[in-house]
């Protein structure tokens, strides 16, 4: 019984999504002894309510990362899929919320499988191809589809709903209404759908293969194009939903909002939560860690008396640390593995 427990705390220990976590609950308890009101029911619940879509972009990429991919055209398809399904609905003179995540989707597979085209067929570098794709995309949505910014007042009704629905209603002592969003839902069934994938199938066990050695994977008779497809049209639909949920939040469509917003935050969330830059390890949980602290961190700087400018230096500190101990973590397992250290 006591190596058991010893085996599951050194096991657990050894894994980074503790780290992690452990961080997280320090940090907040800094935030709550200067503001005592984050640490609260109400506080936590917007703070789900505000991250999910992130979550949701930050798990497709983590998907492409884990394979050994870097798909970083996803901020274009997000807003790509959600401008064409604002202005869809506005010019059908409908507000109809799943035939906007029906087009905002549609819009995202779409493009991710033209990234897969080019990554499998052609077998460009992934990082290379969604960098030209990400500015193609673009590109053509502004020139071809329009610069204009939809504001609240030109929003369909769905969009606005949707974004103050929830799955239920509490009260503050002083009578203020708060509640769990529907997002959290969206976001529960998009990390049950991942995790069983990645977990439970063998499609998953070929993502993580490919990221380990994608060559000894494509050799052992793997139809990787397949997979390769599904790996950026998955991106891509996560993208369309994130869409969908972006202009529900706030409740308005710029052209370039998330363009520039959400890629460094996205990429430095799912490195922090442990998965490699180079492929072949990470987790969901890790994933949502990580975004939960750059979320928390973002939501408290100011409150600590630090510029928001703060924001952008701790972001990109994380992401460096998070690509460096990932890396230190890799080759400290590959020495045990030749069995210079003792395990």
């Amino acid at each position: 019984m006591q190596k058991t427990i010893s085996y599951k705390l050194k096991n657990l220990l050894s894994k980074n999504e503790t780290y992690l976590a452990l961080v997280i609950i320090i940090f907040s308890i800094v935030v709550t002894v200067i503001n005592p009101t984050f640490f609260t029911l109400q506080n936590f619940f917007d703070l789900l309510h505000n991250t999910s879509a992130d979550a949701i972009l930050a798990i497709g990429f983590s998907v492409a990362l884990i394979s050994g991919g870097l798909d970083v055209s996803f901020p274009a398809i997000a807003i790509i899929g959600q401008y064409l399904a604002v202005n869809a609905l506005i010019s059908l003179h409908v507000s109809n919320l799943a035939l906007a995540f029906l087009i905002s989707c549609g819009v995202g597979i779409a493009l991710g499988a033209v990234n897969a085209f080019f990554v499998s067929v052609f077998k460009i570098n992934t990082l290379i191809v969604t960098l030209g794709t990400s500015s193609l995309f673009h590109g053509a949505m502004l020139e071809f589809i329009g610069t204009k910014a939809v504001n609240v007042g030109q929003m369909p009704q769905c969009f606005t709903d949707f974004g103050l629905t929830k799955v239920f209603t509490l009260h503050t002592a002083s009578g203020t209404p708060y509640g769990l969003s529907m997002f959290a839902v969206v976001l529960l069934i998009v990390v049950l759908v991942t995790w069983f994938i990645m977990r439970h199938t063998l499609l998953g066990r070929i993502i993580y293969a490919m990221g380990g050695n994608f060559e000894a994977v494509r050799r052992s008779g793997v139809n990787v194009k397949r997979v390769q497809f599904f790996i950026y049209c998955y991106v891509g639909l996560l993208s369309g939903v994130m869409g969908v949920m972006a202009a529900s939040l706030i409740r308005y469509s710029n052209p370039t909002y998330i363009v520039d917003t959400k890629l460094l935050p996205v990429i430095a969330a799912v490195v922090l939560g442990g998965a490699s830059i180079t492929g072949g390890a990470g987790s969901i949980t890790g994933t949502l860690l990580g975004t939960a602290l750059i979320a928390i961190l973002n939501q408290n700087l100011v409150l600590m008396g630090l510029s928001s400018y703060w924001q952008q230096f701790f972001v990109g500190l994380m992401l460096v640390a998070g690509v460096t101990i990932t890396h230190v973590q890799r080759r400290i397992r590959s020495v045990r593995q030749l069995g210079y250290l003792q395990p």
